[in-house]
This record gives C-alpha cells, structure tokens and sequence, in this order.
C-alpha cells in the first residue's frame, strides 16, 4: 500500500474548482495554520487593538499571536509605541498577555528594567563595559489609523499600509475615535479555523436566516455584487436598494461626507481591505435592535445621526463607525481549531453610562450576532473536515467577496514562494 502524501498547502488552494471553496484540510492541517500564522499574521499587518486600550501614559496592552507578542504602550508624550515582549536579556516575557498600568516596564526574570520608550534604564551586575544602549527594546512597526492600532513584525512591513491611511483616515476624522473610550468589549473563542471566520464575515447570505438582530439595521443587499443568480423578489430588491443607496449617498456627499466604495482585495496588495459608507435600515440612526442612536452623545462634534455606516474590513477586522459610536472587531488565530474573536464598543470619551447610553441596547445587536456567527463557524468547521465534504459553488451575487478573499489568500501565498 502506498503511503498517503499530504498536498503542499499551495497546489491545495490553487487547484481549487474556480469559484468554488477550498479544500477542508486547509482548515485543519497543523502545517497549515503555522504558514497562515507566519505569513498571514507575522508578515502583514494586522489589528491588534485600539487607541482606548491605552487610554493613558504608562497604560499598557499585551498582545500574542503565535509564538509572537507585542507590547503596546501610550509613554509619557502620549505617543502610542509597540515592542517585542521580549527582555533583551535572556528572552523572557515582560508581560503577560492583557491589559495592565506601569511605570517602567520591568523583566521579572532579572529585573532589567525599560523606560516607556523602550530604552534599558537598569540591569544589574553586568560589568564595567556592558553597553546599555545596545539593549533597548526592540520596536515592532505601529500604524494608528483612526483608532485602529496595526502592527507589523516583519522587518520591511508592505508598504501598502500607506493606501489604507490614505483612504481611511479622512472618513475616520470626523468621528474623532481617538478621543474615545470603550464602553464595553467581549471575547468569543470560536471553534472554527480564522479563514472560516473572515469568510463567513465577507457575506451575507447567511443574515435573513441567522441574523435577525443585525437585519434590523442591515441591509442585506448592501453587501450583493451583482443581481446574478437572484431570483424576481431578489432582483427587485437590489434594484430598490441600488436606487435609494445612490440619492442616500448623494445627499451625504452634498455635505462632504466620504461615501464610495474602496477596495484592495485582489492582486498584488498585500494590506487587503474595502470600506463603503453604507445605508442603515429603518430610521437609519445607528445599529441598534430600534435602528435609533444607542448614545446620545454623538461622537467627535457630530450633530446629525443619520450618517450611516462607515465600514472597514481587512484580513483580520472588521469595523463599523456610526455617529454615536463604534463597533470594532478583530480576530487572532489560536490553533487550526480555534480563533479568539474581540469586540470593543467604542463611545465619546465624555458619554456618560446610564446618562448618554444604555450598555445593553448599544450592544445587544453585536453581542448577538458575534454569537450567532460563531455558532455558524463551528458548523461551518466540523462540516468541512467530514470525509464526505467537497467544495461547492459559491453564491455569484451573496458570496463574490469570499471568493476574492480566496484569491488574495492564494495570491498571498505564492507571493511568498508557498
């Protein structure tokens, strides 16, 4: 009997049936998720967390993704710096994944001891001739985009991160999200591999049926390319949509609001992301169960609520701005299993709870949905490691931006020789 040889993980994704899903072992193979970890989550740049997770200096926000942890920490000029959690010593960990206020960063192994800007202020019994400055931490590139705090650990991050500030940081400033603070934030560790996550978060085929709470202020047809495959009632829908979403948005852009579409999902980028302004349903306020504001301190110095949604995604996040408050989430693979998905509510930094907004109805929309989503994810994983799986069609109109998140995952892959 001949032995049974695994595929390289690249002629697995790019020997897919077009426009169909890729093979269930790219979802579970240990080889796999080491690859994804290193070139997915180490050479790209991705979202590790937002400015109000250092709200203050000496405020501190650990992060691990694979064998890699980064530091981030507001210092004393307010200046927002991230370092590799790793003393300069004998590699032992500063911190611990986390949250956490100090004065200096010091290494509990040895006591070596870091300013906030990264510099070795102390270590002990090294000699006459040991040279401090040889030793400072050492700097993981940052990115605050907004509030969004992207790291690369790469040594020569891509360079197209510089597109994405270009085309989010004018549709973020009227939000002011820096002056922010997080009224509430959550962690669902989904039993799915991260792929599935972002691919079930790139469609919305799903919403009528497994999203009732989200479908009160979500429209799913802001989400169709194209009216391909659709039935009469479905045509029809898209077509009312399409006609209201363009006087919509005419109407924004009248007042210099940002509202068109950008994408960078395919090609050559590597920093892959697509932000739109778009429609909320009902009274159009804020995505809330009554499509009303959920705070009544609008952000930034923000007078009119029916601004819509101004959405980002990227490889790793997802993000919805409102003009009472924000709803930003981002994923970190745990094993080829298991994703940790976390949320943070972001709301004006003066709001007031209880006085400005309700804790429950600002995020009984997400907090069911994020579950309602992980439910569909574990599914989605346990069904595509039955020996009986084959990839099917993916839905033209409902599934085209899965499908290009394939193509640039696959794209990504051969880019780095995979």
């Amino acid at each position: 009997m001949s032995e049974f040889v695994l595929k390289p993980l690249g002629e697995l994704v790019r020997g897919r049936e077009p426009g169909c899903g890729m093979p269930g072992e790219v979802f579970s193979r240990p080889d796999v998720f080491e690859t994804d970890i290193d070139i997915f989550f180490h050479q790209h740049w991705i979202m590790v967390g937002v400015t109000a997770d250092v709200p203050e200096p000496g405020d501190v926000s650990v992060v691990d993704i694979g064998k890699a942890s980064v530091i981030i920490v507001r210092d004393d000029d307010e200046n927002i710096r991230a370092y590799r959690n790793v003393c300069r010593h004998r590699g032992a960990r500063l911190k611990e994944a986390g949250k956490s206020t100090v004065g200096m960063l010091v290494c509990p192994y040895h006591q070596w001891t870091y300013d906030l800007d990264g510099s070795l202020r102390h270590a002990k019994h090294m000699g006459k001739d040991f040279d401090a400055t040889c030793r400072n931490l050492r700097p993981v590139h940052l990115k605050v985009v907004g509030t969004h705090v992207f790291v690369c650990f790469a040594d020569e991050p891509p360079a197209d991160i510089a597109k994405l500030e270009e085309t989010m940081a004018p549709r973020f400033a009227p939000y002011e999200l820096q002056n922010t603070k997080i009224a509430f934030e959550s962690e669902i560790i989904e039993d799915g591999n991260w792929k599935l996550v972002m691919e079930n978060n790139r469609e919305c085929y799903h919403c009528e049926a497994g999203h009732p709470e989200l479908t009160m202020s979500f429209i799913p047809e802001s989400t169709s390319s194209s009216a391909d495959g659709m039935d009469e009632e479905g045509i029809k829908a898209l077509d009312a949509y399409n006609k209201l979403n363009a006087e919509t948005q005419a109407n924004w852009e009248s007042e210099g609001w940002l509202c068109s579409a950008v994408e960078e999902l395919s090609g050559d980028v590597a920093t892959h992301f697509r932000t739109e302004r778009l429609m909320i349903g009902g009274d159009g306020e804020s995505q809330t169960i009554d499509t009303k504001v959920a705070c009544q301190k609008l952000l930034g110095n923000l007078t009119r609520r029916d601004l819509g949604d101004t959405h980002m995604w990227t490889h790793n996040s997802w993000t919805h701005v409102m003009s009472d408050h924000a709803m930003i989430s981002y994923i970190i693979p745990l094993t080829p299993e298991k994703t940790l998905c976390r949320t943070k509510w972001l709301v004006h930094a003066d709001a007031v709870e209880g006085v400005d907004y309700d804790v429950t109805k600002l995020t009984e929309v997400w907090v069911a949905t994020n579950a309602q989503d992980a439910s569909l994810v574990a599914i989605n994983h346990r069904g595509a490691q039955d020996p009986g799986y084959i990839p099917g069609p993916y839905s033209p109109s409902t599934e085209n931006y899965v499908d290009q998140f394939v193509g640039w995952y696959a794209g990504r892959l051969k880019a780095h020789g995979i």
